[in-house]
């Protein structure tokens, strides 16, 4: 877990980034993918895609405003994604480990 702040439209957001938040924000972008590829399905999610924002915005201090719900929305999925590049480029540094076998 880490904690990310963020500046939206002056005002300071400060989130805690767990396993259930990058759930969320996984989500999301799954989310979006469907209704981009396929435009037709964007009625069918777009409900979800506002639980899903609403699920995130709820993890934030202070409580979001709605003008700043876009702009927090895409610093969370900022945050998210680097996090997700760290763990991958420390899980890339270490070496495997190795295994001793028994003769």
């Amino acid at each position: 877990m880490s904690s990310k702040e963020f500046d939206v439209n002056g005002t300071d957001y400060k989130i805690v980034i767990t396993e259930q938040v990058i759930g969320h924000v996984n989500n999301l972008k799954n989310l979006y993918n469907a209704a981009y590829e396929d435009p037709e399905s964007f009625e069918d999610v777009s409900s979800e895609i506002s639980n899903t924002i609403n699920e995130i915005a709820s993890t934030v201090e202070p409580e979001a405003e709605d003008s700043d719900l876009d702009g927090l929305i895409q610093e969370i999925i900022k945050a998210v994604d680097s996090k997700a590049e760290e763990i991958k480029k420390e899980l890339e540094g270490k070496p495997a480990k190795k295994t001793k076998s028994k003769k």
